[in-house]
């Protein structure tokens, strides 16, 4: 019903950019997309929101990204992008990204999540 895949991950230098990139497959009519985000898990560390963007194209970022990371996405396509600018070794991570879903008139929520994509910035 529901696919999440993540791509663009890899090796990048301390300073580089590089963009991940999710794409939501949504094969049931009846959901109705809340946000799409990018998540990180650090080595030892637990899971953590990175950004998100709501359905209403408003965003939120997590105080570590210092204004150096930018989510956007093709809401017609279910895309969402993590650009990532100025990479830091302590941005080396594997990063998730996960749709959030609803059904008009019910308050439950769904959250898919992919596999993730992993994210390595070199010293």
């Amino acid at each position: 019903q529901v696919q999440v895949t993540e791509s663009g991950g890899g090796l990048v230098q301390t300073g580089g950019s590089l963009v991940l990139s999710c794409a939501a497959t949504i094969s049931d009519s009846g959901f109705r997309l809340n946000f799409m985000a990018w998540n990180r898990q650090l080595p030892g560390k637990a899971r953590e929101l990175v950004a998100l963007i709501r359905s209403d194209g408003s965003t939120s970022y997590a105080d570590f990204v210092k204004g150096r990371f930018t989510i956007s996405t093709d809401s017609t396509k279910n895309i969402v992008d993590l650009q990532i600018n100025d990479a830091q070794p302590e941005d080396t991570a594997v990063y998730y990204c996960n749709v959030d879903l609803k059904r008009p008139g019910h308050s439950f929520k769904y959250a898919y999540w992919g596999q993730g994509t992993q994210v390595t910035v070199s010293s």
